[in-house]
């Protein structure tokens, strides 16, 4: 297993960041918190770090990863053009859970961007994320640090028991503040595109460019593609995932799992007065989708852990607020 260092969240130590960037500059693969997930990082100007990157999460090389900068003029020099509707999203969101889709400078190694032609940025709003790349002083190529398709980490306990000793060090700042990816927003034409819902809602984003374009797409499953998550199937549970249009739905779902002898796992935004049977565990996560969307990854990582052998969750609300975990659940129970 790859050493765990304890890190501050505000005031990482210089020798924790001192020893990251020795094992990045060799090459090595470090994880590290942001707001949203921990990352698995490393030098994303250096093919042989990006393609162990790929090999540790067993990742389709056609699919890219984000390279984590530390402000739109580093950005800039990944980029071969860098358009304006970059420079106004950037400037309101950055740092913060925004990647943009750019041509790619001819220097960036083909391997980040999947083969093609474009490169996905962003600055992360997390203080040992963003020392550790202006210690380092370049890019870092930080897609989550979990297996393919699997559940993203929120803790560094979430890394270590997915990718073990595929890491040569994790950065453990405890658990990630908002717990749900990047939205990621294609700025490559003349209209700004959605790839991927995420942490920041479409209304956000609007108000800064009001003809954004909400175009989230399902890739297919050979062949290149512009942004992460963009799979059919993603952000899955090992257990079986099933989605209930109501609590009530959901009640019996569960009731017939469990008669089988069946341990289930219920996921729901409220909570009920119903008997759940025993072989049932509930997890109420709340009706606000922030704190829905900080909680989901760990309580399925959780779950996951306890033993169940299902997981049934009830159907979010189908508004802005709750695309992105839609999105997500959507994705984790595709077969």
């Amino acid at each position: 297993m790859g050493r765990v260092l304890a890190v501050d969240p505000l005031r990482p130590s210089p020798a924790a960041l001192a020893e990251a960037v020795g094992i990045l500059r060799a090459g090595g693969l470090v994880a590290f918190p942001t707001e949203t997930v921990y990352g698995l990082g490393a030098d994303a100007l250096d093919s042989s770090a990006v393609l162990r990157v790929f090999a540790a999460k067993g990742r389709p090389l056609g699919h890219p990863l984000i390279a984590h900068v530390e402000s739109e003029a580093h950005a800039r020099t990944l980029a071969r053009v860098w358009p304006e509707l970059a420079s106004r999203l950037s400037a309101a969101f950055w740092p913060g859970p925004l990647t943009l889709v750019v041509e790619g400078a001819p220097h960036v190694p083909p391997a980040i961007s999947g083969g093609g032609g474009s490169i996905a940025v962003r600055a992360p709003a997390h203080r040992v994320a963003l020392a550790l790349i202006e210690a380092f002083g370049g890019p870092l190529a930080a897609p989550s640090a979990n297996r393919h398709q699997e559940l993203s980490p929120t803790l560094a306990s979430h890394v270590v028991g997915q990718l073990g000793d595929a890491v040569d060090l994790v950065l453990d700042a405890g658990p990630c503040a908002t717990g749900i990816e990047s939205t990621v927003v294609d700025v490559r034409g003349r209209t700004a595109r959605v790839l991927r819902p995420g942490a920041l809602s479409l209304g956000q984003l609007r108000e800064v460019v009001p003809d954004l374009e909400a175009c989230v797409e399902v890739a297919p499953a050979e062949g290149e593609r512009a942004s992460p998550g963009m799979g059919a199937r993603h952000y899955a549970p090992r257990a079986p995932l099933r989605i209930a249009d109501t609590l009530e739905a959901a009640q019996v779902i569960a009731r017939e799992l469990s008669s089988d002898g069946v341990r289930v796992g219920l996921i729901a935004d409220r909570g009920s007065s119903f008997a759940w049977p025993d072989g049932v565990v509930v997890r109420i996560l709340g009706p606000s989708p922030a704190d829905y969307a900080r909680l989901l990854y760990a309580t399925l990582h959780e779950l996951d852990e306890s033993g169940v052998r299902a997981i049934v969750v009830v159907r979010v609300p189908e508004d802005d607020a709750w695309a992105a975990i839609a999105d997500r659940l959507r994705r984790g129970a595709a077969l």
